[in-house]
């Protein structure tokens, strides 16, 4: 019974993110990450991910699991990938900004998003608060109870 519990308890404080990307950058100076190469930048740059697991569905790219709390892991998450911009010698001037919904209603058959996980759009922009305003994303999140949503951003202001 104890092995059973401290299982439980460990697996209690994992955070999974569905991650999908969304870049609004148009530069060749900043091209599509290859998922391989992203994966494994991510896995050396954000240090608290356990696992991350590339996934054959046309919207998640890819799953992300740590022990760390969603808000922390998606702080973790933009630094980390604006730091792999920078490392493979790409342009590195705009917003990387993590939008993420705890999946709180019974997931869809087949579907990678499960209840409990996090679904968490990766967008880079030049503009945070246009594309926020054009996705009516005040609106969106208001619909939602606070401990289930977040907004994470590398801008400084």
């Amino acid at each position: 019974m104890r092995m059973f519990r401290l299982w439980f308890d460990f697996k209690k404080k994992m955070t999974t993110f569905l991650i999908s990307h969304n870049l609004q950058v148009d530069s060749e100076n900043v091209p599509s990450f290859d998922l391989t190469q992203l994966s494994e930048g991510l896995q050396r740059k954000a240090n608290s991910v356990q696992n991350i697991e590339l996934l054959g569905h046309p919207h998640w790219l890819m799953s992300i699991t740590s022990s760390r709390s969603p808000q922390e892991l998606a702080e973790e998450l933009v630094e980390a990938w604006i730091q792999l911009r920078v490392e493979l010698g790409h342009q590195a001037n705009h917003v990387v900004l993590a939008l993420g919904g705890r999946k709180d209603s019974d997931a869809a058959p087949g579907s990678p998003l499960q209840r409990g996980f996090w679904g968490v759009d990766v967008v880079e922009t030049i503009d945070q608060a246009a594309f926020l305003n054009a996705i009516n994303w005040e609106s969106l999140k208001g619909n939602r109870p606070v401990e289930s949503v977040f907004e994470v951003s590398t801008s400084k202001s």
